[in-house]
């Protein structure tokens, strides 16, 4: 397969779930606020900033907005095609990586890629936002979660498939790892804090709802909430597909796919890296993982996790430069080698 095809397909599948990803985040602490009421100036910054801390795009945010507004946040992380991670570009560069391999796909998949940019590009969409935020982010999630299950339904499960796996993967790794960090103010440094507030408990049952995981998590846990148990599920379920754990196994997985090679062995940084961490992750508990702090470890694995993504790009993306003169040189070598055997 072509690098340019792999890297397309990988990116394809990255966008969308970072579309996704956002709708999700944005739309819990969108609700959120309906049931923490009477919060100043100051509690607000507090309630918005931590949203833009956790994609990863403060530096960007306060370049083009002074204050951490709901209206300033919304509108970055939604529309601004100013932010490269924002929905409308994120799905902007889906397609456009789509596009690029449009042979590599399937006609259902171009289309419902295609309807979904076509309806956040036009006036339709600030439209729907403006008379209601939530059924605004119903449809970027719907049409988000349909391409993810057709790429899954009707790909043929060749390389591109698995270079699509690895991209979705890592990117919800990366995502679930960064809202569960949302809120690490609110704890100790290291260690569990002794008691939570009523407003923390709904804090953290938005963290729940903003990976997909309330429904998931009171199946296992009930209706307490408390950060280690949310934090657990969310890091070292190995069941819940959006956990931190279920993604680097699949991750993992995908990359072996794609070389070849066999569980416990690696043939290039990518492989090693994963490999790594799944043990890491397996192996680990809850408790070690707060003793040695939260938000310190959920930044090396965030950390770890962009690795793994370099890596990757660089065994299978990126190609040396070699001169014209030496690649007729090598040319020349390569058919006076078939002259000699013959």
């Amino acid at each position: 397969m072509l690098s340019r095809v792999a890297h397309s397909l990988y990116w394809m599948a990255r966008y969308i779930e970072r579309a996704e990803n956002i709708a999700r985040i944005v739309d819990v602490n969108l609700q959120l606020l309906l049931d923490i009421r009477h919060l100043d100036e100051k509690g607000l910054v507090a309630h918005w900033l931590p949203i833009v801390q956790a994609t990863g795009d403060e530096a960007e945010f306060l370049k083009l907005h002074p204050h951490a507004t709901g209206h300033a946040v919304t509108e970055f992380l939604v529309f601004q095609t100013e932010n490269p991670n924002s929905i409308v570009s994120s799905i902007c560069s889906a397609r456009e990586n789509a596009r690029m391999v449009r042979d590599q796909i399937t006609l259902e998949l171009w289309e419902e890629l295609n309807r979904l940019y076509w309806f956040v590009k036009t006036p339709t969409a600030r439209q729907v936002w403006k008379d209601s935020p939530s059924d605004f982010f119903q449809q970027i999630k719907a049409g988000s979660l349909h391409i993810i299950g057709l790429t899954d339904a009707t790909l043929i499960h060749n390389e591109g498939w698995w270079f699509a796996q690895v991209g979705k993967f890592l990117e919800r790794a990366d995502k679930t790892s960064r809202i569960l960090d949302l809120r690490y103010k609110s704890l100790p440094e290291k260690g569990l804090p002794e008691s939570i507030t009523q407003t923390d408990a709904l804090e953290w049952s938005a963290i729940l709802r903003s990976c997909s995981a309330w429904d998931a998590y009171k199946s296992i846990y009930g209706g307490d909430i408390h950060p280690r148990t949310v934090a657990e599920f969310l890091l070292l379920s190995e069941d819940f597909p959006r956990s931190v754990e279920f993604c680097v196994v699949e991750l993992n997985r995908a990359l072996r796919y794609i070389s070849g090679v066999a569980e416990g062995k690696f043939t290039n940084d990518a492989e090693k890296l994963a490999g790594r961490l799944v043990a890491e992750l397996q192996f680990g508990t809850i408790d070690e993982i707060f003793e040695a702090g939260l938000h310190d470890y959920l930044d090396l694995v965030q950390l770890k996790l962009n690795n793994i993504g370099a890596a990757m790009f660089n065994t299978y993306i990126f190609q040396p430069f070699n001169p014209l003169e030496q690649e007729i040189m090598v040319q020349q070598e390569e058919q006076q080698q078939q002259k000699n055997t013959q």
